[in-house]
């Protein structure tokens, strides 16, 4: 993974290169950017580009088997391994993963490995783990590089005992955090940090990317584009018609259904509960994108209803439901509530709630917030 392999982003490309080349590598940096814009890839090449431009020896190799480069990401229980995960109980999978989808999702890492419905999280045991490879010296000395992708999901034990490396850095050692949340992250590490801002990725250079890479058709290709939010991987997603965003359409049509017509038919109170009963068995993850889905799909129906037809890049495959029938019922009445309440449940559920309560009341708001008159 290089700069060259990485999309879009070049303004920022060439300020990290001009960095490294000038010699203000900062020792803990904080690539924030939201999935799909590549924090990730920009992170590995950062790393790839520092130990190429040192005499070691060992320069021409790949960052995801080179010696000193360190990687840490979310892992738990799964079959094979039973207790006590660490990242480098999972490296084979690791390295398949970025090799194959740079661009993929927290949910495509746990689809990977096969941990199920669980959470994975960064804990304890790896903070140990972390501590004792920084501790090694260099191969063919220069730099060591410690990579935590989805730093936001370190635990507080964990975020400590990071928290002390930052504060006292070893010689030659650079601490890179990548995260799609920075709020998430304890205080005093994100001051401690640079912050590396990745913005989303513009249309024509995801349109570009689908025709170069994949050999897309243009016209398809453009639509995804535009439909994509400046994620590269939300593209992707798309342009495989992945079966999750069928299902995330179906649950959010037979949500609002239910809910609205909840005001006439009191009996449609049970029917959500069976909803709610019925994405809790799903994992956490997949409901907090199913959260996050629904969020992008009210907001897109206020875009509509106000007129802001050029920003309405939703296309739905069930033709029953028409967004311009629902559009009028997102306003600036109930739009700031609705998403309160489904960021307020995202929180809830990340948190280990009890997803079926969780859902289960949201959607009893929702059927008052549907409803309210217009001020």
């Amino acid at each position: 993974m290089t700069f060259e392999d990485i999309i879009g982003q070049d303004f920022l490309k060439t300020h990290l290169r001009q960095n490294i080349n000038s010699g203000r590598i900062p020792h803990a940096q904080l690539y924030v950017g939201k999935r799909g814009v590549g924090a990730l890839p920009m992170a590995i090449a950062y790393a790839d580009y520092l130990m190429k431009q040192q005499d070691e020896g060992v320069g021409t190799m790949n960052p995801l088997t080179h010696p000193n480069i360190h990687f840490v990401y979310p892992v738990t229980t799964s079959d094979k391994v039973k207790s006590k995960p660490i990242s480098s109980n999972y490296l084979t999978e690791w390295r398949s993963f970025i090799e194959t989808n740079p661009y993929g999702s927290i949910n495509d890492w746990y689809d990977l490995v096969g941990v199920g419905n669980k959470q994975g999280n960064i804990g304890v045991e790896e903070a140990n783990d972390i501590v004792s490879k920084m501790s090694l010296k260099a191969f063919n000395g220069g730099y060591k590089v410690l990579i935590v992708w989805m730093a936001e999901k370190m635990n507080s034990m964990c975020a400590n005992k990071l928290l002390k490396l930052i504060e006292e850095p070893a010689d030659k050692t650079v601490i890179i955090l990548v995260t799609e949340d920075e709020e998430q992250l304890i205080n005093t590490i994100r001051s401690r940090c640079q912050i590396v801002q990745l913005n989303p990725l513009s249309e024509e250079t995801i349109k570009n990317a689908l025709i170069n890479s994949l050999h897309t058709e243009e016209g398809l290709a453009q639509s995804i584009a535009h439909q994509s939010e400046g994620s590269y991987s939300r593209a992707l997603d798309l342009l495989s018609q992945e079966p999750e965003d069928l299902q995330f359409e179906a649950w959010f049509i037979a949500w609002v259904r239910t809910a609205f017509q909840a005001k006439s038919n009191k009996q449609s109170i049970n029917s959500l509960m069976e909803w709610s009963a019925e994405i809790s068995k799903a994992g956490r993850e997949i409901q907090k994108q199913f959260l996050d889905y629904s969020l992008r799909f009210f907001r897109q129906a206020l875009l509509y209803n106000y007129g802001a037809n050029d920003l309405v890049f939703m296309k739905l495959s069930d033709p029953s439901f028409k967004l311009e029938n629902f559009a009028p019922f997102i306003d600036a009445t109930n739009i700031a509530e609705i998403s309160k309440e489904i960021e307020l449940a995202s929180y809830h559920i990340e948190r280990n709630a009890n997803p079926k309560v969780v859902l289960t009341d949201l959607s009893i708001k929702l059927t008052r917030l549907l409803h309210l008159k217009k001020v």
